[in-house]
């Protein structure tokens, strides 16, 4: 027995265990709550504006409590997921599908975002007080981020260090090679296993009385974000905020729509399922609020949990779309300010560092912001024009935010169809099901 491969054994009891979906049915929030939330912050913050500046620790608290549970919750799902799906080739196989779709989709979107950013032309029409702009404006800088520097960045020198600081690109790797070692083991390892499975069933039921206070965080977020900035805040950068939502309105019709109609996937029914963690992403600008919900809707729907503790937490590193639309966007604006040439090759340029320096990134609130500084260094552009757009980001960051949540949650759903994991019957039966 002792050669037993440890998904045999564990495999049956899991899917005889009814109490799992039992747990996790109260972790949600309804929708109606959290967009009156979200309506009631924004009046709130506009009406008594000094107050709803001053409620925004309460929002930082809810935040804190979603990164409290994120790092254990991802690891030890994650390391469950691999260990009972049993089969190296599979997980390999699941993995290249998901990196290619990932590829695909977060490169279209940079592409994109960049074509927009030529057409519309944001930031054409702003008038600005001339700057010295240095000579090397729009050029490259030569300290690229290589893909070697990415590899190796990857792997960690300590699991520790990774777990406390919350890298998720090197604690999904690690994870990967510890569940692996789970299954090879066999028998002797259904100990750690089963602690694992018991971490993972602790953390859903932390996240569930964490979510329960979520519409707090989201009314005292959005309280705060109209109590700074103001409704009028987005005239000055209006044409911005506008080809970012085109584009967003244009990729997910294009790219997810015409996914989910070769997948035969309703992506309305799709939208359904995943409102509430989409509404939670959306007013908290952070992914990672609403990834254990995300997990829960999806795993609930029909697919198979060692996609999608899988998937997701590879997407929240690999597949951050929305980022994607609007970081060559922005640099494209900046330049467009400052009347900043900037020649094909430049262009082209800009997409292949987008697309290294992008992975990697965690769904939390300010990353795309943060790459995007990266990007202003990199060709040299002045900082002064990534300063504006500071006014508007939090505005931008919810039309990203919202976007990186449901390619990851579409990802998902490919990959399933892709490995014959989510038949159709699965899929009707998924649609009558009530996700409020």
């Amino acid at each position: 027995m002792s050669g037993t491969n440890i998904a045999v054994v564990v495999a049956p009891e899991l899917a005889d265990t009814p109490a799992t979906p039992k747990k996790k049915k109260k972790h949600g929030i309804p929708a109606k709550y959290i967009l009156g939330a979200f309506v009631l912050g924004a009046l709130f913050g506009y009406v008594f504006p000094s107050y709803g500046v001053a409620i925004k620790p309460v929002g930082d608290a809810f935040i804190k409590m979603i990164k409290m549970v994120v790092v254990p919750l991802i690891f030890s799902t994650l390391t469950v997921g691999i260990a009972s799906t049993g089969d190296f080739k599979k997980v390999s196989r699941i993995g290249g599908k998901a990196l290619i779709w990932f590829t695909f989709a977060s490169t279209f979107a940079l592409v994109l975002g960049l074509v927009l950013a030529n057409v519309v032309k944001p930031g054409t029409g702003v008038e600005l007080i001339q700057l010295a702009a240095p000579d090397s404006a729009g050029k490259a800088a030569p300290a690229f981020r290589s893909t070697t520097d990415l590899i190796l960045a990857v792997i960690p020198t300590n699991i520790f260090e990774a777990l406390s600081t919350a890298n998720l690109l090197q604690i999904v790797f690690f994870s990967c090679f510890f569940g692996l070692a789970i299954t090879a083991i066999g028998e002797k390892a259904q100990p750690v296993y089963r602690f694992m499975e018991g971490l993972a069933e602790i953390m859903f039921e932390i996240t569930g009385y964490v979510m329960k206070v979520s519409p707090f965080g989201v009314f005292a977020f959005i309280a705060w974000t109209v109590g700074k900035y103001g409704l009028a805040l987005v005239i000055p950068l209006g044409k911005l905020v506008l080809t970012l939502y085109l584009s967003v309105v244009i990729f997910v019709v294009l790219i997810l729509g015409t996914a989910c109609f070769f997948m035969r996937l309703n992506p309305f029914q799709v939208l359904r399922v995943i409102k509430e963690p989409l509404l939670i992403a959306i007013t908290t600008c952070s992914s990672e609020a609403a990834l254990p919900l995300l997990m829960e809707k999806l795993e609930k729907f029909g697919i198979p949990k060692h996609i999608v503790s899988f998937v997701l937490p590879t997407g929240y590193s690999f597949n951050l779309d929305g980022a994607a639309l609007y970081k060559c966007m922005a640099l494209m604006f900046i330049a467009q300010m400052y009347h900043i040439p900037m020649d094909l090759q430049t262009q082209l340029s800009m997409i292949l560092f987008m697309v290294i320096v992008q992975k990697g990134s965690a769904g939390v609130p300010g990353m795309a912001f943060i790459g995007l500084s990266a990007g202003v260094v990199a060709f040299n552009l002045p900082m002064e024009g990534l300063f504006m757009i500071m006014g508007v980001d939090r505005i931008l960051e919810m039309g990203r935010t919202g976007t990186n949540l449901a390619g990851n949650a579409i990802a998902t759903f490919i990959v399933a169809r892709w490995e014959k994991e989510l038949p159709d019957d699965v899929i009707q039966a998924g649609y009558q099901k009530d996700y409020s």
